[in-house]
């Protein structure tokens, strides 16, 4: 008899791993993760010094990091970190990935030749731009976030009423308007010069993490720097990994972390609208014996008396079915939620028979 070889261990959590992320990918088993945040190179192709007006530098992107040849490599090198990401996340995880005008493009056609499937491109439109000094094009005032489930049939995490209560009762946009990071938030060297170049603010991966994953859930980000992701989902009580090549980069990430403190308890509960609830089917309400078999219920204004029947349809009108249907049916119309519609009578009052719903729930032991 063959011995069958074990499923790799999950990884450890919470943790930064130094190296380079396609390969650091390859050394943990499949389908870890749920959520990744990626902000990669952008490839700014900048040529010379960029200057202000009264002559000062601007403290620009430079680094060897974001320099490659052409895009021929920059698309290889996007591939690459991409099918690694892809190979780590779980069958129904999700990708977030951030740019700009130089390679989001070029990112979005990987993205989809390797199999993602686009959910929405984010705007994130900043409240305090950098100004363009050249004063030969537009002000870029925006990054651009794509937002990929690992595959079509993918049951990706939304929290929608979670963003509708962060906007105010409106449905959340894809455009955000949030600042971009200064301040007491902007990292610093010993020697008081910013520590990474594009520190992205926490106010963008706490919206993106409240989104898209809940707590206790994985989150990976292959370009850690700074540790942004990592402060944000350990104060949403989320399990994070870090993958950074540069190892100071990394040690202040880390430093950073520490000194977060992580929410807890009730405070991390999310709103839920009533698709987020258990399914209660009205036969369940019959079954349960909250409304009994013979039992009339009616339309808001009392005009349609309906019986209820032992199978939980109900009959009106010469007409026998759902709730849904018999609604429609008494109205003349095409559909009808039944559940808002019919009422039952309590002291001497019509309520809606969703209510009944709660009790259902209760009894199950699914509140």
């Amino acid at each position: 008899m063959g011995v069958r070889n074990k499923p790799a261990a999950a990884p450890a959590f919470n943790r930064i791993i130094v190296g380079d992320c396609v390969g650091e990918l390859a050394k943990l088993p499949a389908g870890w993760a749920d959520l990744i945040f990626a902000d990669p190179p952008y490839n700014l192709q900048l040529d010379g010094e960029l200057l202000r007006p009264n002559n000062s530098r601007v403290d620009g992107v430079d680094h060897d990091w974001d320099k490659f040849a052409s895009f021929h490599s920059y698309d290889e090198f996007t591939r690459a970190w991409l099918a690694a990401c892809r190979r780590a996340l779980k069958p129904d995880g999700a990708l977030w990935v951030i740019g700009s005008y130089h390679n989001i493009f070029r990112v979005g056609a990987a993205l989809q030749d390797l199999g993602f499937w686009i959910l929405n491109d984010v705007i994130w439109r900043k409240t305090n731009p950098m100004p363009n000094f050249r004063g030969r094009r537009f002000t870029n005032a925006h990054e651009t976030l794509i937002w990929a489930s690992r595959g079509a049939e993918a049951r990706y995490a939304f929290n929608y009423d979670a963003m509708k209560a962060l906007n105010d009762d409106l449905q959340m946009r894809s455009d955000w308007l949030l600042p971009i990071c200064s301040g007491a938030e902007r990292l610093k060297d010993p020697r008081g010069v910013k520590a990474h170049p594009t520190q992205k603010p926490e106010a963008l991966l706490h919206r993106v993490l409240l989104a898209s994953s809940a707590p206790g859930d994985v989150v990976l980000d292959p370009f850690f720097g700074t540790g942004t992701t990592g402060a944000a989902a350990k104060r949403l009580g989320r399990n994070w990994i870090g993958i950074e090549r540069d190892q100071e980069y990394a040690e202040i990430a880390a430093s950073r972390i520490r000194a977060t403190e992580p929410l807890g308890g009730d405070i991390l509960e999310v709103a839920k609208g009533k698709r987020a609830e258990p399914r209660i089917p009205f036969g369940t309400i019959v079954e349960l014996g909250i409304l009994q078999p013979g039992s009339i219920i009616y339309d808001p204004k009392a005009r349609h008396a309906a019986q209820v029947r032992a199978d939980g349809s109900i009959a009106c009108k010469g007409a026998q079915g759902s709730i849904h249907k018999i609604g429609a049916h008494v109205q003349g119309r095409d559909a009808c939620n039944g559940w808002t519609f019919w009422h039952y009578e309590a002291g001497g009052e019509l309520k809606p028979i969703d209510g009944l719903r709660v009790e259902a729930r209760s009894q199950l032991g699914l509140s």
